[in-house]
């Protein structure tokens, strides 16, 4: 596979059957090239000769990124992004061979939804992740930062009367203003140093995980827009072992970019798909996932609106999905 070829198309697709016909060749590739992926479908009884359009594509549970080295083809990783979790508690790996294709992917994604990042002052609240190593939303929004405003912004670990300062500071000289924050801590400065900054674009990146009482997500937006001065949150659907994200703009609706495509698949049979409208099981094709799978089922329960843009509903447990039990080793 020419890979340089590859990455220019996948960013410049002209349509739904240039997608499909992208995914079908990755998947062929990723069915050969990657042994996890390989034994996975083999263990579906699915022929690979029989697939012929995305929704027979197998969709491999983001489970096995905390027990498998997922990776196809034999290439020594750049770095290996670790998802977050508690003491003992097994995590995800992303063994990433080309942080170039990773930066492309979330630059180009957040220039289609936002503009030229150098218009920007990019303020981070990330303190979760910025306590840890390999954390692929630290990389990203440090990347982000090199190609925005320069003149004021950064990461702030719990400084929140720094960060409260610095915001009202490039508002007052009037500049663009993003924050990425997680979730705990964007309720912290709110109840704590709340601002009025009703053209600031505030996004919400997750991560309560025990940290506070769990709100719904209308709730948690309301208390933000409040103590923010703006009308709405917006926020990111990503996770480790993807190189893409979707972004909300609020609502909690959310949009992909042209290489990233979610299909809802059945609960109660992950192999059909759910027609437009209904819930069930997220599955994601990302096209950047060249070098590790860019066909996951994950954890997530959503469904599709009419538009093509589609709602995060909630968590279930796919432990039993058909399939993972013969992979056990």
């Amino acid at each position: 596979m020419d890979f340089t070829v590859f990455k220019q198309s996948i960013f410049n697709l002209q349509g739904p059957q240039e997608f499909n016909e992208i995914a079908m060749g990755l998947f062929r590739y990723q069915y050969a090239n990657n042994k996890i992926y390989n034994r996975f479908v083999d263990a579906l009884g699915i022929k690979v000769s029989q697939v012929h359009d995305t929704e027979q594509i197998p969709f491999l549970p983001v489970g096995f990124f905390k027990t498998h080295q997922i990776v196809t083809g034999e290439f020594p990783a750049e770095v290996i992004f670790e998802s977050s979790g508690t003491t003992g508690m097994e995590t995800s790996k992303h063994y990433v061979v080309d942080t170039a294709l990773y930066q492309e992917s979330f630059t180009r994604s957040l220039q289609l939804f936002y503009g030229d990042l150098s218009q920007y002052a990019v303020f981070a609240l990330l303190p979760s992740y910025l306590e840890r190593q390999n954390s692929s939303l630290v990389y990203m929004v440090e990347k982000i930062l090199m190609q925005s405003n320069r003149r004021m912004g950064g990461f702030y670990l719990n400084e929140l009367g720094e960060l409260q300062q610095q915001m009202l500071e490039a508002q007052r000289l009037g500049l663009k203003i993003i924050l990425f924050g997680v979730t705990f801590a964007l309720l912290d400065m709110a109840e704590n140093f709340p601002l009025n900054i009703p053209e600031a674009i505030i996004i919400e990146t997750g991560g309560m995980k025990g940290r506070r009482k769990e709100l719904t997500r209308m709730e948690l937006h309301e208390r933000l827009c409040a103590a923010f001065g703006v009308a709405g949150i917006h926020s990111e659907y990503g996770m480790t072992e993807l190189l893409s994200q979707a972004w909300s703009k609020g609502g909690g609706v959310f949009r992909t970019p042209p290489w990233m495509k979610i299909m809802i698949a059945d609960t109660n049979d992950p192999l059909s798909f759910m027609p437009g409208g209904q819930s069930g099981g997220i599955n994601i094709i990302d096209l950047a996932n060249i070098h590790s799978c860019s066909f996951l089922a994950t954890q997530d329960l959503g469904r599709v609106l009419a538009d093509g843009s589609f709602e995060v509903l909630g968590r279930f447990d796919n432990s039993d999905i058909r399939g993972c039990s013969l992979m056990v080793g």
